[in-house]
């Protein structure tokens, strides 16, 4: 059994609810919706990921010998529902939102239409693995834009929540415009270009700093980052003009605690008054978009940038507000209606609206069947029919260039990283006129 492409990595609720279904016969087709109820502080948009991850999963699913035997021995369900599991694997059919592609509140990534039993089981599964790569790929799309250019690297495998974590994180951010990561695995799974310097213990393994920084060039002759704070970050860095002018020279230094901003502007001078003015500086430690936008925006000497903890944790909000809700069953809508986590009924797209320049005006959700607005853009995409694949995997490079240019089209006021504003989704009369009948549908006699 692989636990992480185990029909058994879910809910509880969602196999007892899988079971009364088939008993009374309910597998009429239902769409289910993967959406955000709301944005993530101080963000103007998302960045949808982890489609892959999501297509290949349902495509694979299957209950094996293993999870029937569990399932069997756990005295949880009745063996008619365990034998019928046996055959079990998913028809439907997925739409979903391009990786790389902006979105919105209410705004669905992800469309499951299926059997209702089919399109229920896949819930936990398929917002734990979208919803994590879509926050994480957020949150390194507005370090990209803070850095105006500069080098952005993953460094946050040692902070993530786990090893799948770590790889998902890299890949988000990768997506979303970083550069390389630390990440070796990332590497060979995904061909994203792997970079790394070296840990304060390697310095503190040799007796003296200077013959660290010299046996590291020797071994990478090429490619050699110094880490110059472990003991006092000015005097290692006039060390590295010393063996510079011996033949040891390293391609950049990194600058991992203390003031970073003074440190740089002191490392800058040194490295240039030594003649090593195209040795790079590189910055690490606690960073941010924020922490980022204002070293860039106060001209301090730094090169790139190194990311790990508050990324790939998504630290200022370690999760995204996110929700699959049942919008239809056997053609009829469905919605919530409770306080504060209602929604529109009904099998929905998306149309995006640009002006004359490209840029994004608005959207518009609607209902899937109805006509679409004038010279709008539909998003939502046919990725998977009767539970197959329609087209190969996108390259993370594609995803890059979609990510880069959906950005670009964004209005400023939705990329500002302080008080962003969202552009505006107008729901149309169609929809609301679902929402009204699945009220009435369900028996609602409210307002």
């Amino acid at each position: 059994m692989d636990p992480l492409r185990s029909p058994l990595l879910t809910d509880l609720y969602q196999l007892t609810m899988l079971e009364s279904y088939y008993e009374r016969d309910m597998v009429a087709p239902a769409t289910f919706e993967l959406y955000a109820r709301k944005l993530p502080p101080h963000c103007g948009y998302l960045i949808a990921a982890g489609l892959e991850q999501a297509l290949d999963w349902l495509e694979q699913l299957r209950f094996g010998p293993e999870e029937l035997a569990w399932l069997d021995g756990s005295g949880l369900f009745k063996p008619r529902f365990i034998e019928r599991l046996a055959d079990w694997r998913f028809t439907g059919e997925a739409y979903a939102l391009p990786e790389g592609t902006a979105l919105f509140p209410d705004e669905p990534l992800l469309q499951i239409t299926a059997p209702l039993p089919e399109a229920q089981l896949v819930e936990s599964r398929l917002m734990n693995l979208v919803q994590f790569q879509t926050l994480v790929a957020t949150r390194a799309a507005r370090v990209v834009e803070a850095a105006q250019g500069r080098r952005v690297v993953d460094f946050g495998m040692r902070r993530a929540h786990g090893a799948e974590a770590a790889l998902f994180a890299a890949r988000a951010t990768y997506l979303a415009g970083f550069d390389a990561t630390a990440t070796v695995l990332a590497g060979a799974e995904y061909g994203i270009p792997v970079t790394g310097t070296m840990a304060h213990s390697y310095i503190l393994a040799f007796a003296e700093e200077t013959e660290a920084f010299k046996a590291f060039i020797e071994a990478h002759p090429d490619k050699a980052v110094l880490l110059i704070d472990t003991y006092d970050t000015e005097a290692a860095a006039a060390k590295v003009v010393e063996l510079a002018r011996q033949g040891y020279r390293a391609s950049a230094v990194r600058l991992d605690s203390g003031d970073l901003a003074d440190h740089a502007r002191q490392v800058r001078r040194i490295l240039d008054d030594g003649g090593l003015t195209e040795t790079l500086i590189l910055a690490s430690g606690d960073l941010d978009e924020y922490a980022v936008a204002e070293m860039v925006g106060q001209g301090v000497p730094i090169d790139g940038f190194g990311l790990g903890t508050r990324i790939d944790t998504a630290s200022e909000q370690p999760f995204l507000e996110c929700a699959y809700k049942l919008m239809a069953y056997a053609g009829e809508p469905r919605r919530k209606r409770s306080e504060g986590k209602g929604h529109w009924a009904g099998r929905k797209q998306i149309w995006r609206h640009h002006d004359a320049q490209g840029r994004v005006q608005a959207d518009t959700l609607g209902l899937a069947e109805e006509r679409p607005p004038a010279a709008a853009e539909p998003l939502l995409q046919c990725a998977m029919r009767d539970g197959e694949r329609l087209v190969a995997p996108e390259s993370l490079d594609v995803i890059r260039r979609r990510t880069r240019e959906s950005l670009r089209r964004l209005p400023g006021h939705c990329r500002d990283l302080q008080q962003p504003t969202p552009i505006t989704v107008h729901p149309t009369d169609a929809l609301k006129s679902a929402a009204r009948r699945a009220d009435r549908v369900t028996g609602y006699q409210g307002p």
